[in-house]
């Protein structure tokens, strides 16, 4: 098993340090908002978060194969088997075999979790890329491209941090 590893501890200056507060907070913010938002919508929906989490998904990206569903979530496969099963027993998704590959299972709205996709309000997520929109183009180009280094060295970290279990490792 290899151990997990901490992120070193960076001294910022305070001006800077009050600034990435501001910028952790707002982040903080937007995902409890969510996390709340989600469970009162899909409460009233009668789904689950994350059940309401992979209708969003599906509706905003479109199908997805069960793996790529896992990752987009975060969560494992036969978590979101199960999440899928009690989905398609509720007539809001479907699994289709890939024609090219028949190992592939992806996950498609039907007709029901389409419409309740589209009825579900807006979403903190929605928020966020509508304020992203509102910068002018360089402000965006010049946000996307730092903000896309960041979730990418946030992935390194969250792989550097994460203990493996011995069936995990090469």
């Amino acid at each position: 098993m290899v151990s997990p590893s901490t992120p070193p501890r960076i001294s910022l200056p305070p001006g800077v340090q009050r600034d990435v507060d501001k910028v952790v907070e707002t982040i903080v913010y937007l995902y409890t908002e969510s996390r709340r938002l989600t469970k009162e919508v899909a409460r009233a929906s009668n789904l689950t978060g994350p059940q309401l989490t992979v209708v969003k998904m599906l509706h905003h990206l479109g199908d997805l194969s069960l793996s790529a569903l896992s990752d987009r979530i975060r969560a494992g496969n036969s978590t979101v088997s199960g999440i899928i099963d009690r989905m398609e027993r509720e007539d809001l998704v479907r699994r289709v075999r890939s024609k090219e590959d028949r190992r592939v299972v992806h996950i498609k709205l039907t007709d029901k979790g389409r419409a309740l996709a589209e009825s579900v309000p807006i979403q903190p997520m929605e928020i966020f890329q509508a304020a992203i929109a509102s910068l002018d183009g360089e402000e965006m180009t010049t946000i996307l491209r730092i903000l896309l280094k960041l979730a990418g060295r946030v992935d390194e970290l969250v792989k550097a941090t994460t203990p493996t279990t011995p069936s995990e490792t090469p």
